[in-house]
């Protein structure tokens, strides 16, 4: 009986490792099909931020800033300070690959202005989200060391817990596919980009969008773990 759930336990952590090696596939993948595309630049030679200004803009929202921030691909819109942030290696670039990020993020800033519905849903859920993922695996962990009714609650909390940072990975993807299609479509439509420079802008954000892809499927492995380990310690109880 100690072998068979050591089995379970083994088999979880092969499934976690696996989606683990593809999550930094995916990353590598990101920054290499980014430094390609880095070099080419826009024939308008139009720079990142102009492209989020003028996208910010066009859905009415001048209020919404652009700083920069430092790090590489670090951008991101926050919405607490109504700020767009891009980094040094793209704000002022005119690539392609860097007025698609930039576009991205200011897809964001729409989301959130039009209360796009899957964005307010990750909002909604963020405090618990974050306290699951870090609370979860401990909760699990205490309740396997300990023994009667107290192990049973504190796994099942723990999954429960875990189980809210898996949905917030979920959530994430319609998210973040929403916002590169509404850069796409945007910087096509109004002409920011020449008709061949919008499949390497695709690229890119393709590239980016398998991160996340990645990270959810690193989730849902880790709560299958969980769920595997609790279930073999029930029956071995």
């Amino acid at each position: 009986m100690f072998g068979y759930g050591y089995y379970y336990m083994d088999s979880g952590y092969i499934l976690v490792l696996i989606m683990a090696v593809l999550s930094m596939i995916a990353s590598a993948n990101v920054s290499s099909t980014f430094k390609k595309y880095s070099k080419k630049a826009t024939a308008r030679n139009i720079t990142a931020e102009q492209a989020a200004r003028g996208i910010l803009d066009a859905n009415g929202l001048y209020n919404v800033r652009i700083e920069s921030v430092s790090g590489n691909l670090t951008d991101h819109y926050d919405p607490r300070s109504n700020v767009i942030r891009l980094s040094d290696s793209v704000r002022s670039s005119t690539s392609v690959a860097a007025v698609g990020v930039a576009a991205h993020e200011a897809g964001h800033a729409v989301q959130h202005a039009t209360n796009y519905v899957p964005i307010k849903v990750r909002n909604a859920i963020v405090p618990v989200a974050n306290i699951g993922s870090m609370a979860g695996p401990y909760l699990i962990l205490i309740g396997l060391i300990l023994s009667g009714g107290m192990s049973e609650i504190l796994l099942n909390l723990g999954i429960w817990f875990f189980s809210f940072a898996v949905l917030f990975q979920l959530v994430t993807l319609p998210v973040e596919f929403n916002a590169s299609r509404r850069a796409v479509a945007t910087l096509e439509r109004d002409m920011y980009l020449e008709s061949d420079e919008v499949p390497a802008v695709k690229k890119v954000l393709g590239a980016a969008a398998m991160t996340y892809v990645a990270a959810a499927a690193v989730s849902i492995a880790n709560l299958l773990r969980f769920i595997m380990i609790a279930g073999n310690r029930r029956r071995n109880d």
